[in-house]
């Protein structure tokens, strides 16, 4: 073991940040217990910091997640490691050890104020993974304005070495030399909140995801509607025109075998309709039309909000899109099959499409290792009994949250959530003493 190993001691380690893990580790500190919260990005908040706003309510999405960042980072019984990674958990003697290695930021935290004088001095713009690459960012910086913690991150890869932001640093605490951070961690129990990715955009190569500029993902649309969105409002990528007419094609990550997404991912018609509203309101004047096979408004004020939109004056069209090109001013063209008349296919040709994709799970254990649980036929962990609670894994002492389990909404991922720090409280109750 390397001299600079560092030991941690926890009652539950919980892997991942977004809102589960949030949820989880403020529901068990405030028990009393000791946790250890390990986050792979630079900032806690996972998805839903990346949302503008929520259905079916509308309640601004940041507003929702940033009180609960903050009591995490400020909370006296969370030990919260950022930007870091879990590279294996073991159980041995009823206890789970860990292997994590903290990933260098190129800067000493301990002296950075987040005063952000390096990324204003940095002249070197990358793609910016925040907005999903429709907006820049500079070689060193904070993932976001909200950000917890304010640190930022040296890009190695892309920095020119110039020293501009160890210049400006009014602490001198750039270091160019750091290295990776061992860190050796035992805990109690373990709470899995890895969360999800969306299918990939180029995995349907009729829709031309990956080529066309104006077909985008609904986490880019997101983005465009965000208020500090990097256009500053809804506008084209090709051109920043704004558009006249914007699309929603459904089910074009999920209900596909093969994509290997046979299931259906229970929010994209929400989510998709959800948009579709905002739009409404920001371009009051725009056409907006929603192509789906079947509208699924599966919970609590789902159906109204989905009577609502219609309301609205959006256009819910019971069609199957074939494929998707474009014109030579980058306009995507539709290939509709209408479901209801069963009329010929139709071309209709829109300014800005969104391509509504499925959930997959972000960490699959047979495929990213760290620990041993078992799978669904849908790649998702396993729940061992799921009448019980879905939080309950093949493996004793590791309980799942949110959407490790499955495609579900924020409601439920908070409720399951505050279940596996239920069942991890009670299990760690049930170790005492052997």
């Amino acid at each position: 073991m390397s001299a600079a190993t560092i030991q941690k001691k926890a009652d539950v380690l919980v892997v991942g940040a977004g809102i589960a893990g949030l949820q989880a580790s403020l529901d068990l500190a405030d028990q009393g217990k000791q946790i250890l919260l390990v986050e792979s990005q630079p900032s806690i908040g996972g998805r839903m910091i990346n949302l503008s706003k929520v259905f079916p309510t509308l309640d601004c999405a940041s507003c929702i997640t940033t009180p609960r960042m903050a009591s995490v980072a400020h909370h006296p019984s969370i030990d919260l490691l950022t930007y870091t990674e879990v590279n294996k958990i073991e159980r041995t003697n009823g206890k789970f050890h860990a292997s994590i290695t903290k990933k260098p930021r190129y800067l000493d935290e301990t002296a950075c104020i987040g005063c952000k004088r390096c990324e204003e001095a940095c002249t070197t713009f990358l793609p910016d993974e925040y907005d999903h690459s429709l907006g820049a960012k500079k070689a060193i910086s904070i993932a976001f304005t909200n950000a917890i913690p304010q640190y930022p991150v040296l890009d190695m890869d892309e920095c020119l070495l110039c020293g501009a932001c160890a210049k400006a640093c009014p602490t001198q605490c750039i270091n160019f030399m750091q290295e990776p951070q061992e860190i050796e961690a035992e805990a109690g129990a373990v709470i899995m909140a890895t969360g999800y990715n969306l299918t990939e955009i180029s995995a349907k190569k009729q829709y031309g995801g990956d080529i066309y500029p104006n077909v985008i993902s609904p986490l880019q649309m997101e983005r465009l509607l965000a208020p500090h969105g990097p256009y500053g409002g809804v506008m084209r990528p090709s051109d920043g025109k704004i558009p006249d007419s914007i699309a929603f094609v459904q089910c074009a990550g999920s209900r596909d075998k093969s994509l290997g997404v046979p299931y259906c991912s229970r929010v994209c018609c929400m989510y998709a309709i959800k948009q579709a509203m905002l739009l409404s309101g920001s371009l009051p004047i725009a056409d907006i039309t929603i192509y789906y096979m079947d509208i699924r408004a599966f919970g609590k004020g789902y159906e109204q909000f989905y009577q609502n939109a219609k309301a609205m004056g959006i256009q819910f069209v019971k069609a199957k899109v074939g494929r998707i090109s474009e014109d030579e001013n980058h306009n995507p063209i539709l290939r509709v099959e209408r479901q209801e008349d069963c009329s010929q296919p139709e071309e209709v040709t829109h300014d800005l499409v969104v391509l509504s994709l499925g959930m997959v799970p972000a960490w699959i254990p047979d495929r990213d290792g760290i620990i041993p649980l078992e799978i669904g036929e849908d790649r998702f962990v396993r729940s061992v009994n799921e009448k019980i609670t879905p939080s309950l894994t093949s493996m004793e002492g590791v309980f799942a949250a949110g959407t490790m389990t499955g495609p579900k909404d924020i409601v439920d991922t908070i409720v399951e959530a505050g279940a596996a720090a239920t069942e991890a409280a009670n299990y760690l109750r049930s170790q005492e003493g052997r």
